[in-house]
């Protein structure tokens, strides 16, 4: 029993994680990698595996970067099942057309530029197929992956139907019991339940992807979105907020009708200003049962996403016309690192405005544009052109739907709990930068975890 880390290995995008038992091969997720586009696109263009070998595909989350390349399998000729949970493929299945879409724009531009065919990673019809391989789940609920890999999702609480998953292999008389962490979120998120940490466990793979930072408290994150609100309306500015367009834009669309009920934020209005974000916020009003019945807001309305001052604008000429628009707004549009989407046009005409914010509200990889907003680089380049970066940037770790280091280590004991009179298991992390790796293994090496390990891309471990 192997498992070999494919992707998101000393580095955040890519999840993609081999399990080999009894002579059958399950992936752990296939998503995209990304940063540096033409290093990304190298890798995004191999294989982790020939297609013929994989048996099946668990897929903890929509989020691009776990999901996003099971249409490049299909197009290689994958044709098994791809278990996730059920609102997990209602997502995809809008989230993996968009980037379907991106990928035949892209290789459209590369083609004129060029004046030679480029081809896209994988097309709408390859995303609508890799959609009816899915095989939707409930929470809590055992499944057979393979001969000898029995697997059960748990609620990580990091966007709507994301799981941790737990998976029982046995080969011969050995009997291992793996949890594969995906994406672990936080407690006292807007919408969705606090992460449920499987029990007990033999091996880990977790995720590291704040292994060495602290975040707010989330109970003020809505206070300082109010106040950031405020400041830029007083001065006549724009707020735009580059934000994932699953996840994310619903949290801030939550906190803003929260905010908005109750008198906190000026009367200005609110632009969600991108398809998916709002093709996406339609799947998540279709999966009230998983929402947070015990959160105010979801007592208080019918419809979490509308209210007076939100307006979503899809096409095209409408997002245009907010750059030519005067006054204070709200803009919240994708993507959530700037690398691609309308943000880049909102950057493109008004970052060098004194009088505008960016408002960054998650976390920004490296040698991604949004890490050099972050880091008030004086100079960005949007579509090729350098553009001063004179807008105020405020940046609300508080919003983070990934756990700090603190609140990791938190689910790890709760698993470990699991685990009565036994060693602790064997950690492996995973889905982190070098650094945040290196000081969470320190971590939690001091805190009683002998074994834990960061592996490098495509290293083997024997279970």
């Amino acid at each position: 029993m192997q498992i070999e880390f494919a992707g998101a290995a000393r580095e955040v995008t890519g999840s993609c994680h081999i399990l080999r038992v009894g002579g059958k091969t399950v992936l752990l997720d296939c998503g995209m990698f990304q940063g540096r586009r033409a290093e990304s696109r190298e890798k995004n263009e191999k294989l982790p595996l020939p297609v013929a070998e994989i048996d099946a595909i668990v897929l903890s989350h929509a989020h691009i970067d776990h999901s996003g390349r099971l249409p490049f399998l299909v197009r290689e000729g994958y044709r098994g099942p791809i278990y996730c949970t059920s609102a997990t493929r209602d997502l995809s299945s809008v989230m993996l057309a968009d980037s379907a879409h991106i990928q035949e724009k892209d290789a459209e531009f590369l083609t004129r530029r060029n004046k030679a065919v480029a081809t896209p990673l994988y097309s709408m019809r390859d995303a609508a197929l890799a959609v009816d391989q899915m095989v939707g789940l409930t929470y809590d609920t055992a499944f057979d992956v393979v001969p000898g890999v029995r697997a059960t999702y748990t609620d990580a609480g990091h966007i709507l139907g994301s799981a941790s998953v737990v998976l029982e292999c046995t080969e011969g008389s050995e009997m291992r019991r793996v949890v594969f962490s995906g994406d672990v979120g936080r407690k006292g998120l807007p919408i969705i339940r606090d992460p449920n940490p499987p029990q007990g466990a033999d091996v880990v793979l977790l995720e590291s992807t704040y292994g060495n930072r602290d975040h707010p408290p989330v109970e003020g994150a809505r206070e300082q979105l109010a106040q950031v609100i405020k400041a830029a309306a007083a001065k006549g500015g724009k707020v735009l907020v580059p934000a994932f367009a699953v996840g994310r834009t619903q949290e801030l669309v939550y906190d803003l009708h929260l905010l908005a009920l109750d008198g906190r934020i000026p009367e200005i209005p609110i632009f969600v200003d991108s398809p998916l974000a709002i093709d996406a916020t339609t799947v998540f009003a279709m999966h009230p049962e998983i929402f947070d019945q015990s959160e105010d807001l979801v007592q208080r309305v019918h419809d979490l996403f509308r209210f007076m001052q939100v307006q979503y604008t899809r096409d095209a000429s409408e997002s245009k016309a907010l750059n030519q628009r005067n006054g204070p707004m709200v803009i919240i549009a994708a993507s959530g690192m700037m690398e691609a989407g309308r943000i880049l046009h909102h950057l493109a005409n008004n970052a060098a405005d004194p009088r505008t914010t960016i408002l960054v509200v998650g976390f920004q990889a490296e040698h991604t544009l949004g890490r050099r907003v972050v880091e008030r680089a004086p100079m960005i380049r949007v579509f090729g052109d350098e553009i001063p970066l004179r807008a105020q940037v405020e940046v609300l770790n508080g919003y983070s739907a990934h756990g700090d280091r603190h609140e990791l280590q938190a689910w790890l004991d709760a698993v470990r709990a699991g685990n009565p009179g036994q060693q602790p298991p064997v950690v492996h992390l995973v889905h982190g930068e070098p650094d945040a790796q290196d000081a969470f293994a320190a971590q939690l090496r001091a805190a009683g975890y002998p074994t834990v390990n960061a592996p490098e891309p495509h290293t083997t471990t024997v279970l």
